[in-house]
């Protein structure tokens, strides 16, 4: 039990050590292959998790970041992750998974959120033999409705390598490239991230999609051929870095995909757009309002933002087209009862604010009824 408490906090430490890098802009990416423990719940363990890394990274990305998305690819639901932020709009968990008689039994694409965390919870039901076109053909549609409705400021990625072919506890069909193009579409869109492990139970494909990953992560190439190690035996009979799809048949119907799809997608549709943003004060001192409001003021920035400096906006920039009194008159003092060309036809004068009478001056040639309203001869 102590080894296992060290181990957690090992883990843990690493986690919350890249994700303190990411706030402060030391780093654009940040791996922990030994994270991604995303079963673990508030007062229990489970699916072989004691603490819930990927939750502890997500709080740590909320004290910089107004929201974070969580992605999740392993083959199993991340239940522990959904089930922490299931009622608050400030994260967004999406989840690819196997769904049906398969742990944990939870994840049904209908769990969409509560409360103000309503259609923040996008799941992705999955069956048997899910290849890498039948992946790209969902994960990247998904993904990128989220990045355009939710506007992430940063992202948790699991990359559990159990939904690869041949893993003893998994039934998915996906080779090295397949998974690591969800890893590649994520990266693509420039946002801090933090790189997580997860699953995985083929010690010799675990060993090979989370190299090839932080290959694709750094955009550094390597050989499909494996160099020569100490390990070097348990990658045969073949001794190469990607793995070949196997024949089991994929239960992932292009009709089920596109209904299951349609779907979320439409959730999505009712999330606000950026959901909790910042409300913007209208001060001019203040850093959340627009600089061409700043801008437009000649004098600058507010002594005191409480204080509304009336004097500072006698200064302020004038359009021609605009309609002032005195002397900036755009009519040049000219009578404006008299008709004259200067008169630009015909003008309206309101009398009192909020809806009182009004009289109206008619081009010539013109006669008003007894409205007031004007009428052509």
């Amino acid at each position: 039990m102590l080894a296992e408490f060290e181990n957690c906090d090992i883990y843990h430490l690493s986690l919350a050590g890249g994700a303190a890098r990411l706030n402060d802009g030391l780093a654009d990416i940040a791996i922990n292959w030994g994270g991604g423990l995303h079963h673990a719940k508030k007062s229990e363990a489970s699916g072989f998790c004691y603490v819930n890394d990927c939750v502890l990274g997500i709080l740590e990305l909320l004290k910089v970041h107004q929201r974070v998305l969580y992605i999740d690819i392993d083959i199993h639901h991340g239940d522990g992750v959904e089930e922490a932020f299931y009622t608050t709009d400030r994260v967004m968990t999406c989840s690819f998974h196997k769904y049906g008689d398969y742990f944990p039994g939870t994840g049904d694409w209908r769990d969409l959120g509560y409360g103000p965390g309503k259609n923040t919870s996008i799941n992705f039901p999955l069956r048997e033999g899910m290849d890498d076109d039948s992946f790209r053909y969902v994960f990247k549609p998904v993904i990128q409705a989220i990045m355009d409705r939710f506007r992430p400021g940063a992202v948790v990625l699991q990359c559990g390598a159990d939904s690869l072919t041949g893993d003893r506890l998994g039934c998915f069909n996906l080779t090295l490239r397949g998974h690591a193009s969800a890893v590649e579409f994520v990266k693509s869109f420039g946002l801090p991230t933090l790189v997580l492990g997860g699953g995985g139970y083929t010690m010799r494909n675990v060993a090979r999609c989370w190299t090839y990953e932080t290959s694709v992560l750094l955009d550094n190439k390597i050989p499909d051929e494996l160099p020569y190690s100490d390990y070097f035996e348990y990658f045969g009979p073949d001794y190469r870095l990607h793995i070949a799809p196997s024949n089991m048949e994929n239960k992932n119907s292009r009709t089920y995909l596109e209904n299951v799809m349609g779907k979320l997608l439409a959730a999505l549709k009712e999330l606000p757009i950026a959901p909790g943003v910042q409300v913007q004060t209208g001060a001019a001192s203040s850093d959340q309002t627009p600089r061409t409001i700043s801008a437009f003021l000649e004098g600058g920035d507010q002594a005191d933002p409480d204080k509304r400096d009336v004097e500072g906006h006698a200064d302020a920039k004038e359009h021609a087209a605009e309609l002032y009194d005195g002397e900036k008159d755009v009519y040049d003092g000219q009578d404006t009862d008299s008709g004259a060309p200067g008169n630009a036809g015909s003008v309206q004068a309101a009398a009192g604010s909020g809806g009182g009478a009004s009289s109206a001056v008619p081009m010539e040639g013109g006669t008003t009824d007894a409205d007031g309203d004007q009428e052509l001869s």
